[in-house]
């Protein structure tokens, strides 16, 4: 026995040092001084969330109607775990007295101190489970917000010009680049001229950028309104109809 113990023990830094070998040549299998190609896979998961008003028109489940969808992106000052605070603006405050509405409207609420630009995978994430569960026309389905939601619905747009039919930004902002993927899309953007917390340039940077793709793009200044772009906007019948005279056409990609 002893004998036994002797030769595993004799052997075990032979084994140790092969070990090491192996894992080292699986760590690196370039050559110092050369080049190769390499391939990377990873399996990761998450869990995604949110709190969101989710509002039904009456009607709703009646017969086999699939029905418009308007997702709406509030602004910095509605973030938090109070969902009260997103019915201050846009369509969840006005579908408060309006339960006709002809559309289904999703209106998710940001976590304080995030961003909607940091939030476009839990967005879409957030649609594709409404338009699972829910009776909606997917070929409608429309995005607007405002201020950080304006931001956001460039943002959120950009990522998945696919799934929009139409989009309204109001006062926010993005990127030119974003608009080689938004020139298929149906775009009417909203800002005040004397807007101190968000430059009119911001907004017109996006169309000039849209326009110069030879997308679908509008905008509408307000001359004497500052900031607040958002309560015309959103009480103009107007908007709603425009929505509703798009449909998603496959060059929306």
């Amino acid at each position: 026995m002893k004998t036994n113990y002797l030769i595993c023990f004799a052997f075990m830094p032979l084994f140790l040092v092969g070990c090491a070998q192996m894992e080292k040549s699986k760590m690196s299998s370039v050559p110092p001084g050369s080049q190769r190609s390499q391939t990377f896979k990873k399996t990761v998961t998450k869990t995604l969330s949110c709190k969101y008003l989710l509002f039904l028109p009456e009607g709703y489940g009646k017969n086999r109607q699939r029905w418009p969808l308007i997702m709406f992106l509030h602004g910095a000052g509605e973030r938090g775990s109070d969902l009260k605070k997103v019915k201050k603006h846009g369509p969840p405050k006005i579908i408060e007295n309006r339960k006709d509405f002809p559309f289904i409207v999703v209106s998710p609420q940001c976590p304080t101190g995030d961003w909607w630009t940091e939030k476009v995978e839990v967005l879409i994430n957030l649609l594709d489970d409404i338009v699972a569960r829910y009776k909606v026309d997917k070929k409608r389905v429309y995005l607007t917000g405002l201020s950080m939601g304006g931001y956001g619905t460039w943002s959120l747009a950009s990522a998945y010009p696919e799934r929009f039919a139409a989009i309204a930004p109001i006062c926010g902002g993005g990127s030119r680049i974003m608009s080689l993927r938004l020139k298929n899309i149906p775009v009417w953007v909203f800002h005040g001229a004397k807007d101190r917390v968000v430059p009119l340039k911001e907004s017109e940077e996006m169309v000039d950028a849209i326009r110069k793709r030879g997308g679908n793009v509008k905008l509408t200044i307000y001359p004497d309104a500052g900031h607040d772009s958002w309560t015309e906007t959103y009480n103009n019948q107007k908007l709603y109809d425009w929505f509703l005279e798009h449909r998603k056409s496959r060059k929306t990609k």
